[in-house]
């Protein structure tokens, strides 16, 4: 008995020295030594990004007004060309015979109203037969001029300025304004559209970032956006957003707009892809970045420094992001001192050695 007694009291102190141990630990345990820095306001632009289809300023789908077999093609694909320029030659053999019968016919009818017309002067035939000769005469001349437009339409010319696509039907092939492509595509990408989308809440943010700026949409001072091609690279030229459907898609939620970009030296085609960088400009912002952040129930927040060197939590409004920074425009004072390292392991009123 006296055995028992003794192995619960060496057992009770074993368990008193172990926790004294850990108290001691904890009162020894080093202030730690964490990064700080000093809060400036800052004037910051970020840029939201959206993917963007081009297409020329003009893309005219050339088709032939008449039915014919392509007798001659001047024009290769991709070559520039200028309007008025003459494309195509239409086989007009049919139409040409035709046209001489058809002025046939109106020499027919000529010679029939100056015969009559000395014979109603006379008054020997009412004026009755002489002005129904003259209106078989003049639709005999609209036959004719209408064969004649058709020839005419036979030779098939630029309506703009531009460069020539796809040359899909050769020579020999028939031709007619039923076909199923058209001959070709002149594009003028002397500019280039672009057209891409936004929903609605990044559509409200910008018009609402205008009207403080007081530029409009078809302003000059209409935002100035960026253009990534395809391979990376910027587009050494920036475009103006030119044009905003202000009916919004029911379906996606989201708008269309469409930016403007010179193209002197025609490195974008029409149907070239990229990506449009739209930009926001915030002054006077607090700047924070993100590793300096702890989530707390879906609340982001940061470690303020005080006098003591006690720190303290304090919630973000958040009122834009980019990939590593929160951009937040109230809530702080200039020069409050910010916790930047180690967060993640802090707790309220826990004191560290602050490293500037």
């Amino acid at each position: 008995m006296k055995t028992i007694k003794s192995i619960f009291v060496l057992a009770g102190m074993a368990v008193l020295m172990s926790c004294g141990g850990k108290t001691q630990q904890q009162a020894a345990a080093p202030v730690p030594s964490l990064k700080v820095t000093s809060l400036k306001k800052e004037d910051i632009t970020i840029y939201n990004t959206y993917s963007t289809t081009m297409q020329g300023q003009q893309n005219v789908e050339i088709w032939p007004k008449v039915s014919g077999f392509v007798q001659n093609i001047y024009v290769e694909e991709g070559q520039k060309v200028k309007k008025g320029q003459l494309l195509f030659k239409l086989e007009t053999q049919t139409l040409s015979q035709d046209a001489k019968a058809a002025q046939a016919a109106v020499n027919v009818a000529q010679v029939e109203v100056n015969k009559l017309v000395p014979l109603v002067e006379k008054g020997i035939i009412s004026n009755v037969q002489l002005e129904t000769a003259k209106a078989q005469l003049e639709q005999a001349k609209s036959n004719y001029n209408s064969i004649s437009a058709n020839i005419g339409y036979s030779n098939i010319i630029s309506p703009v300025n531009g460069y020539i696509g796809e040359l899909p039907y050769k020579v020999g092939a028939l031709v007619s304004s039923n076909m199923g492509e058209p001959l070709t595509m002149v594009s003028d990408i002397s500019s280039v559209r672009a057209y891409f989308s936004m929903n609605e809440k990044e559509l409200l943010e910008m018009k609402k970032q205008m009207a403080s700026t007081g530029t409009g949409i078809s302003a000059d001072a209409s935002p100035e956006v960026e253009l990534v091609m395809i391979n990376g690279e910027t587009y050494p030229h920036k475009g103006k957003i030119a044009m905003v459907n202000n009916l919004i898609n029911s379906t996606t939620g989201s708008v269309t707009l469409r930016a403007d970009f010179d193209n002197p030296d025609l490195l974008l085609s029409s149907g070239s892809t990229g990506t449009i960088k739209v930009p926001s400009n915030f002054e006077g912002v607090w700047v924070i970045p993100q590793f300096a952040t702890v989530d707390r129930q879906g609340t982001k927040m940061v470690f303020i420094l005080n006098d003591d060197n006690t720190v303290t939590t304090k919630p973000l409004s958040i009122v834009a992001q980019t990939d590593t920074q929160f951009i937040v425009s109230e809530g702080f004072e200039e020069g409050t001192t910010l916790v930047t390292e180690g967060v993640s392991k802090l707790r309220d009123g826990q004191t560290i050695n602050p490293v500037k």
